[in-house]
């Protein structure tokens, strides 16, 4: 069961409107199922539009952020839950065990580091929890490229290749983490 879902996004809000109006439905969708929010707990991008959204519709957020990045980015006051945490390692274990489903908004660097971790520990069987790329405005359609080579390379099983949703549609995502049964750690 679902209760906590961790989103990873950009810190700004990118080049095009839709970015932002995929984090306002994001959250939407988050209060609408009843899902607390889980995310890097800052006010700034796309972070602060989700945790925004989520606060406008009574829901839970809970912000985690390294003490690193404490100090220069602006922390969001007032929501459910802050906690600052050593480091950036601290951060993703910490957001991993709270949260009972991921989900990946358009974002840079970090935002693919912190979901190629949930995908990574999924495949060793750290966990066995959903996650998804919410595919805002064709955002990860070069990235559905690249899995599909890994795929056909030999270097992503297919079974776990098929655990990697990439979809524009909530709906879409929702019926992933509804029925969302894991494949199970990679065969060596």
């Amino acid at each position: 069961m679902i209760k906590n879902v961790a989103v990873y996004c950009g810190s700004s809000t990118g080049k095009k409107p839709d970015y932002t109006k995929a984090a306002v439905a994001l959250g939407k969708w988050l209060v609408d199922h009843e899902y607390g929010l889980v995310y890097g707990g800052a006010s700034l991008g796309l972070m602060g539009t989700v945790a925004d959204t989520v606060l406008a519709g009574k829901g839970y957020v809970c912000g985690v952020m390294p003490e690193i990045l404490a100090d220069r980015e602006i922390a969001k006051p007032a929501i459910s839950e802050f906690i600052t945490v050593p480091n950036m390692h601290a951060r993703k274990q910490l957001m991993m065990d709270k949260a009972d489903g991921f989900i990946a908004l358009p974002g840079g660097c970090g935002t693919m580091e912190e979901i190629f971790e949930v995908i990574t520990w999924s495949q060793i069987g750290a966990h066995q929890k959903p996650f998804a790329f919410y595919n805002v405005a064709g955002y990860y359609n070069h990235l559905i490229d690249f899995f599909n080579v890994m795929e056909d390379e030999g270097f992503t099983n297919p079974k776990h290749r098929q655990d990697i949703l990439i979809s524009h549609s909530l709906a879409e995502i929702h019926e992933h983490f509804s029925h969302y049964q894991s494949p199970g750690p990679k065969e060596y």
